[in-house]
C-alpha cells in the first residue's frame, strides 16, 4: 500500500465521521425552538432545550476539529500528488 492511499483512507474515514456527525448535528437543531413561552407546566420542555443546547456546545468543537483536520488532510494529499506528478515527469525525460 503506498503512502497516496494510505492518506486517501484516513481522510475517508475521517471525512465520513465528519459528514456523521454533521448529519446529527442537523437533527439536534431541528428539535431546537429559537424561542419557548413556557408556563409552569411545561418545564419538560425547558429541560429538554437545556439539553440539546448542551449536546450543541459539546459537538461543535469536534466538528470544527474534524473538518480542520480533514480540509488539511486533502491539502496534504493534493500536495503528494503534484510533487508525484512532478517527479515522475522529470524522471522520463
Amino acid at each position: 500500500m503506498t503512502p497516496m492511499v494510505g492518506l486517501l483512507i484516513a481522510w475517508g474515514i475521517l471525512t465520513g465521521i465528519l459528514i456523521i456527525l454533521l448529519i446529527y448535528k442537523s437533527t439536534l437543531t431541528m428539535h431546537e425552538d429559537d424561542s419557548i413561552f413556557l408556563n409552569e407546566t411545561e418545564s419538560q420542555m425547558h429541560k429538554d432545550q437545556v439539553e440539546v443546547l448542551a449536546k450543541m456546545k459539546k459537538l461543535t468543537p469536534i466538528v470544527k476539529v474534524l473538518g480542520a483536520l480533514s480540509g488539511a488532510m486533502i491539502l496534504v494529499i493534493a500536495g503528494l500528488f503534484i510533487y508525484q506528478g512532478l517527479n515522475g515527469a522529470t524522471t522520463l525525460q
